[in-house]
């Protein structure tokens, strides 16, 4: 089986609780440290599936890496591999299939609930669960591609998540695990203290508070989304 591909876009935002999951279910998977100027691969044709975690910048930045991934997404979607979007990797799939990105009217920062929306997708995706708690760290937002289906809402973010049919982006971070909360936590408590004061933003002790009740529930509902989507990755025919 060829391997599932997880671009890293900065060191503090690695594949997380996808990386435990795709090794105990025996998937191979690689990472490129785009952090570390690792070179995009040419072609999505050498994966099963391609999966875009977060990072700090916008996908609206003069980044040389940026159109690059865009095109991997695009030749993805073409050749029927799965792309699994987390945050930026949600936006970036968003724009390369002809949405756009722009500012939240709220950051979020935190555990803030979303909600599953009232559609058969969603429940292909998400099964019984109508709302959970999940995790939040951004600034802006993306709109739905054509053809796209609307899986989970906010009160401060419309669009929390998108299906397209195989391809999934989430604009909430999913794939936290306790150590990453408290990295994030330690690295971005500046921007935690300056965005305070929006409605979406909790402090530092209040997203740490019950930490592994909160990541162990996270992870639960991880588990069954991941396990749907890899159903799709493209198997090699012999």
């Amino acid at each position: 089986m060829k391997p599932v591909c997880v671009f890293r876009h900065a060191r503090t935002e690695g594949a997380g609780y996808l990386g435990t999951f795709l090794e105990q279910n025996a998937i191979p998977w690689c990472e490129v440290r785009i952090d570390l100027g690792e070179i995009l691969p040419a072609s999505a044709d050498a994966y099963s599936g391609l999966v875009f975690m977060g990072g700090p910048m916008s996908v609206n930045d003069d980044l040389p890496w940026i159109g690059q991934a865009m095109l991997l997404i695009q030749e993805a979607v073409k050749l029927d591999i799965p792309v699994l979007g987390h945050c930026l990797g949600g936006q970036l799939m968003s724009k390369a299939l002809g949405g756009t990105v722009s500012a939240n009217p709220y950051k979020e920062i935190g555990w803030c609930e979303v909600m599953v929306t009232d559609h058969a997708e969603a429940k292909k995706w998400f099964g019984d669960v109508e709302r959970f708690m999940s995790f939040h760290w951004h600034g802006e937002t993306f709109t739905l591609p054509a053809g796209a289906i609307h899986l989970l809402a906010s009160e401060h973010c419309t669009n929390q998540a998108y299906a397209l049919g195989k391809h999934l982006g989430f604009q909430c971070h999913i794939e936290m695990t306790v150590e990453m909360v408290k990295v994030w936590c330690d690295t971005g408590r500046s921007e935690v203290e300056s965005a305070i004061t929006s409605a979406g933003v909790q402090p530092v002790d209040e997203i740490q508070r019950a930490l592994p009740e909160r990541v162990y529930a996270l992870n639960t509902l991880a588990h069954s989304v991941y396990s749907v989507w890899i159903q799709g990755l493209k198997r090699e025919i012999c």
